[in-house]
């Protein structure tokens, strides 16, 4: 089966986000210690993340029956870029805490909207394992390939580089999933 216009936006939109996303992924020890931050710290820091993310999740997914999903899944990728340039600002542990508890509520707005929306929009609503496949495997390949690249920008640069190739990778990643709303405007109905 082919991919309608919103099922390829979703898609290519989420892969250029794990690609500014994956940048980081283990480079974030690095930068915990580079801040004076230890092993405590560095296990704080993702603790946060994922359990206001979890936590977020659950509450996002109830009341996203409600409201525009494409929309509450923008503001997930709009904060995300945002919380990722704020890295840019993080000079402490404590703030490092803040920025990761910002990236874990902005996963919540942005996960289970786009999982709701890529099932509506893929085909007629079923479960299309070739279109599930390519929404699941893609993320470990982009991020397996981020991870890299994200070394090697450290290597030769900065973690300010490197944050602010992230956070544009992001943005432009928002501004892909935005059109999915677009396309939705101009779509006719009935």
């Amino acid at each position: 089966s082919r991919m309608n216009p919103q099922e390829k936006n979703l898609l290519f939109g989420s892969n250029m986000w794990y690609l500014g996303e994956g940048m980081l992924g283990p480079l974030l020890v690095v930068f915990t210690e580079r801040i004076g931050g230890d092993i405590l710290e560095i296990s704080w820091a993702w603790a946060i993340y994922l359990v206001v993310s979890g936590v977020s999740t659950l509450c996002i997914g109830s009341i996203s029956d409600k409201y525009s999903k494409e929309k509450i899944m923008i503001y997930g990728y709009g904060l995300n870029a945002l919380c990722t340039f704020g890295y840019l600002l993080v000079s402490t542990p404590q703030q490092l805490f803040i920025v990761q508890a910002g990236l874990g509520f902005a996963s919540a707005l942005a996960t289970p909207t786009w999982d709701a929306l890529f099932e509506k929009y893929s085909g007629d609503g079923k479960k299309d394992g070739r279109a599930w496949g390519l929404a699941e495997g893609t993320p470990d390949i982009i991020m397996g390939i981020a991870v890299l690249v994200g070394g090697l920008v450290l290597t030769l640069t900065s973690f300010t580089t490197l944050f602010i190739i992230m956070g544009t990778m992001q943005v432009a990643a928002t501004i892909v999933q935005a059109s999915v709303v677009r396309r939705r405007r101009r779509a006719p109905t009935g």
